[in-house]
């Protein structure tokens, strides 16, 4: 009997983008950001000196110290300060010596490009030949006022947008980061399960979308590592990070697991689909597996989808899936010795499966064999 593709609707790139824009944490660093801006500018008038004649560059320190994140925010803010004061300082050099000129202008721009090449100033490290470019160019014959009101202004907008982000804190990104690591390992159920449905329809299958996306498996989990040490950088300083609700070690250890089984899925996936579609290095699958394989890969998917392998259904679904890898191992067995040869799918996919079932067992039972 033909079983029924389980294959989704992928959301489009455009989707996700919009998706991306309009979640709450990426809504309130907007108002938080329109607020820090409009502070800065009311405030950069009233500055003392000659400063007040800058005043546009204190919104500009209060955009670049805006960062999803409060240690971002401090360490951004840091970085472009120092990068303005090491141009400022590339200019001065230029101002009291040889003055600007059509040769001196070129080449303390090409010094600050060659000075922030060093690592030393992050994502300020743009702002060292602007600085200096500025001051020679803009600042002119009052390069010293320039030099002075530029660094002050810039230094106001930056301690307002972190006075804005230390009052309005933003919370951890750890739930996110969790809802996404659940994503994944709904995906990966899903892809163990569109196997499956593969193995037991009309050679070859009609749906091929389960092989093209076994190789962005990897590019999932390298995206969910970045998102999970945003949501750890998230909670360093951040007085919302209090309690339980906020730790990332039990992220980090499911990360850890579905990273090992997408690793033999993608495995299943090519020798699934190199046997179908008869590619190089394509062995043909025994008759006599297609639906004892098919019933292991679905009820092994439906372990791998549980959010919480203690949960009192995790016991049925992984005693059928168990029952499924043992008949579908039993009958590799058989054919291996009735066939009397050895090599096949068969032999791979039934050892990955049960691999997979240790992997997606609870931590107090990560070490039984799921035969026993």
């Amino acid at each position: 009997m033909k079983v029924p593709s389980r294959l989704k609707v992928r959301p489009s790139g455009v989707a996700r983008a919009v998706h991306d824009a309009v979640r709450p944490a990426r809504l309130l660093l907007v108002v938080k950001t329109m607020l820090a801006v409009g502070l800065a500018w009311a405030i950069a008038p009233h500055m003392p000196g000659v400063t007040d004649e800058y005043p546009y560059y204190a919104p500009l320190g209060a955009l670049v110290s805006m960062y999803p994140t409060l240690m971002g925010s401090a360490k951004s803010s840091l970085q472009t300060l120092l990068g303005l004061a090491t141009g400022i300082a590339l200019a001065t050099l230029i101002v009291v010596t040889v003055g600007p000129t059509w040769w001196s202008i070129p080449l303390v721009v090409g010094l600050g490009v060659l000075v922030s090449g060093t690592g030393w100033f992050g994502v300020g490290r743009e702002y060292v030949p602007m600085a200096a470019l500025f001051v020679l160019i803009i600042g002119g014959q009052n390069a010293d006022d320039y030099s002075l009101g530029y660094l002050t202004q810039m230094a106001v907008g930056v301690v307002v947008g972190l006075l804005v982000n230390m009052l309005i804190a933003p919370a951890p990104l750890t739930a996110a980061a969790a809802a996404r690591v659940d994503a994944f390992r709904a995906q990966l159920g899903e892809h163990l399960h569109d196997i499956g449905s593969a193995v037991s329809e009309s050679w070859p299958p009609e749906h091929e979308q389960w092989a093209d996306d076994a190789a962005s498996l990897a590019e999932t989990t390298a995206s969910l590592r970045t998102a999970l040490a945003e949501a750890d950088e998230s909670r360093r300083g951040n007085p919302r990070a209090r309690g339980r609700r906020a730790e990332t070690g039990h992220i980090h250890e499911d990360l850890a697991s579905l990273d090992r089984i997408a690793h033999l899925i993608r495995d299943i996936s090519d020798a699934t689909a190199d046997t179908i579609w008869d590619r190089p290095g394509g062995l043909a699958l025994d008759p006599a597996l297609p639906e004892p394989l098919s019933e292991a890969c679905h009820a092994v998917a439906d372990v791998i989808a549980l959010k919480d392998p203690s949960a009192p259904e995790s016991r049925r679904l992984r005693g059928e899936a168990t029952r499924a890898v043992r008949l579908l191992l039993e009958r590799v067995d058989d054919r291996t010795i009735d066939a009397r040869r050895s090599m096949g799918p068969g032999v791979l996919i039934a050892m990955h499966l049960r691999r997979i079932l240790i992997l997606s067992a609870p931590p107090s039972n990560a070490e039984e064999d799921p035969e026993d």
